[in-house]
């Protein structure tokens, strides 16, 4: 089992960057596929970013393409989502998860665990 923290949300204004952290505990980090979600209030929960845990292989949402960048440190049990030119639509909390199975996965389900989440606010 592992438990996720996530930490660094704020607020920002548009055109900005903000990197948000996702801290791990337990064992086994490194043979979990981490993703990245977001939920605005009154939307669906949304896929943002993903990374595997074998080669680190990532994906990302069409709307995190060219922006956002996964990456994960196995060593400190950490994965980040460095976050560019955000805009006001990036506005959600932000949300952690794990793969057991160590896939680069785009769906809620394919995740066994989860973090609180942590608020990002774009300003215009």
């Amino acid at each position: 089992q592992v438990q996720l923290v996530e930490s660094g949300g704020g607020l920002v204004q548009a055109g900005e960057s903000l990197r948000v952290s996702c801290a791990a505990s337990g064992r086994d980090f490194s043979t979990y596929g981490m993703g990245w979600f977001r939920q605005a209030p009154g939307k669906e929960r949304e896929f943002v970013a993903a990374i595997s845990r074998v080669i680190s292989s990532t994906i990302y949402a069409d709307s995190a393409k060219g922006r956002f960048t996964i990456s994960r440190n196995n060593a400190k049990k950490t994965v980040d989502l460095q976050m560019d030119s955000l805009k006001p639509e990036d506005t959600a909390v932000y949300l952690c998860a794990a793969d057991r199975a160590g896939r680069a996965a785009s769906t809620t389900y394919a995740y066994a665990y989860w973090g609180q989440g942590i608020q990002v606010t774009v300003s215009s």
